[in-house]
């Protein structure tokens, strides 16, 4: 796996450089394996990974060449700049009203917040659900609850052994979903009137939950390659009574930027060194398409400040709201958090997710899944160059399944959202992911699914509308 990953990391990057362009032959599955010594099967590997990161393009009875239609990269945006003051939140009533339009099927998805559901296991997961269902114990009822099934925490406490750390079962409480674990932790750390640090532009369920709790924000700015700008965050720090910090680190909604593993390290230092947690929002990280995941943050985390949050709605299994919190020093917390509000999450669901993994085959799932991320993010990117106007900015994610572009300042996000509506087209504008609605001339469009003719007549249509 390491050498065919080498091969099309090479590879790629001499495309990047310009040293292989649009239209030029690579060298055969012959010539490669002569020149680096390897076998036929894992050239022939490291040439399927670079087409389904959208590189190349395989031509009958001729090879495989550098995809003509890539174009000119559109340049990056830029670090966003949000004011420093706190601000307190009015956001849900605005929100809701955008989401509403997502829900619609005969909307092309370009907005949605959800990949396609027909990427996921579904019938497998069906069968462990009967089964868990069928031969359910009885006693489960009451050795599930908070903090949960003993087989599924088991589970996730190796999946984080092998992600680099160590995370006993004792510390992972089970919860419905992703979203309720932000609210648990955020409960447990805050107090109406507080003020937490967010990054920005940030995924709206953390503004929404924020402003129900009474809670006040900080907006801290970020990168839309490299995540929330530590600078930016150590000065907040000394000048703010920061309760806690809510941040997206692998493959950020809406941006898709990743912390590097140096600036996550010091990241955690730096809350060390204040005495502040980390609330990480990690839903996205099992979707990177390089060869290795993220560092974890839980990997770093040695006073047991970081929470990490995470669920499988995003990598396995949609509409299950299987969730958890790896809570370190505040596990006893949430577990009382979570006893008090909704009791405990649905049992022969917990317990199908256990016997799931326990099978195996999830692995199997994730490579799939990330070669059709991958090769979806390719192709929506190439239609976005084809289409959209000078002036438009893309940040390229190394994982998840959303691009953000920042469009020419003339535009006006919403009012493209309304006439996008009016085509049959949901787009995600960018005012949604600010607590002061910025990001004015920004949207996020949604690359997990199928990237097909109905979704680039789509991005004509917007590029028209942009050009009108």
């Amino acid at each position: 796996m390491t050498r065919y990953h080498d091969l099309a990391d090479q590879t790629a990057a001499l495309i990047a450089d310009g040293v292989l362009r649009p239209g030029d032959r690579l060298p055969s599955v012959r010539h490669t394996c002569r020149l680096h010594g390897l076998a036929p099967v894992t050239v022939t590997q490291a040439y399927h990974l670079l087409e389904s990161r959208g590189l190349i393009e395989a031509r009958p009875r001729s090879g495989y060449f550098v995809r003509a239609h890539l174009g000119q990269r559109l340049p990056e945006p830029e670090m966003s700049r949000p004011v420093g003051h706190s601000t307190q939140l009015e956001v849900s009533d605005f929100i809701f009203e955008i989401l509403d339009s997502t829900k619609d099927p005969a909307v092309a998805p370009l907005g949605s917040s959800f990949p396609s559901p027909w990427l996921f296991p579904l019938d497998k997961l069906g069968r462990c659900l009967a089964s868990a269902a069928r031969h359910l114990d009885p006693l489960a009822t009451v050795t599930d609850l908070p903090p949960g099934n003993d087989e599924l925490r088991r589970q996730l406490s190796l999946r984080y052994l092998a992600h680099g750390a160590r995370v006993p079962p004792q510390e992972i409480i089970i919860t419905s979903g992703a979203l309720e674990g932000l609210n648990l932790c955020l409960q447990a750390l805050t107090r109406p009137g507080d003020l937490i640090a967010i990054e920005s532009p940030t995924f709206y369920a953390g503004l929404q939950a924020s402003e129900r709790l009474g809670l006040k924000v900080v907006e801290i700015p970020s990168h839309p390659r490299e995540g929330v700008s530590l600078e930016a965050l150590e000065d907040a720090l000394r000048h703010h009574p920061i309760k806690a910090c809510l941040f997206m680190l692998n493959f950020a909604n809406p941006t898709g930027s990743c912390v590097p593993d140096a600036r996550r390290r010091a990241l955690v230092e730096l809350l060390d060194r204040h005495d502040v947690p980390l609330i990480e929002d990690d839903v996205y990280a099992e979707l990177h398409f390089g060869p290795t995941a993220p560092l974890c943050s839980k990997a770093v985390d040695p006073q047991g400040r970081v929470m990490h949050v995470s669920s499988f709605s995003k990598c396995l299994a949609p509409g299950y709201r299987i969730g958890w919190v790896a809570a370190g020093r505040y596990a006893g917390l949430i577990q009382r958090q979570k006893l008090s509000t909704s009791l405990a999450t649905t049992v022969p669901v917990q317990i199908a997710m256990a016997d799931y993994l326990r099978q195996g085959g999830y692995e199997n799932h994730l490579r799939h899944l990330r070669r059709s991320l991958a090769a979806q993010e390719a192709a929506l990117v190439a239609a976005v160059e084809a289409h959209f106007p000078e002036g438009t900015r893309l940040a390229r994610p190394q994982g998840g399944y959303f691009l953000w572009l920042e469009l020419p300042r003339r535009v006006d996000a919403l009012a493209l959202h309304r006439q996008a509506l009016a085509h049959g087209i949901s787009i995600a504008p960018g005012p949604i992911f600010s607590a002061k609605r910025e990001f004015g001339h920004c949207i996020r469009l949604n690359f997990g699914h199928p990237v097909d003719a109905r979704s680039r007549d789509a991005v004509a249509t917007l590029g028209r509308l942009l050009a009108a």
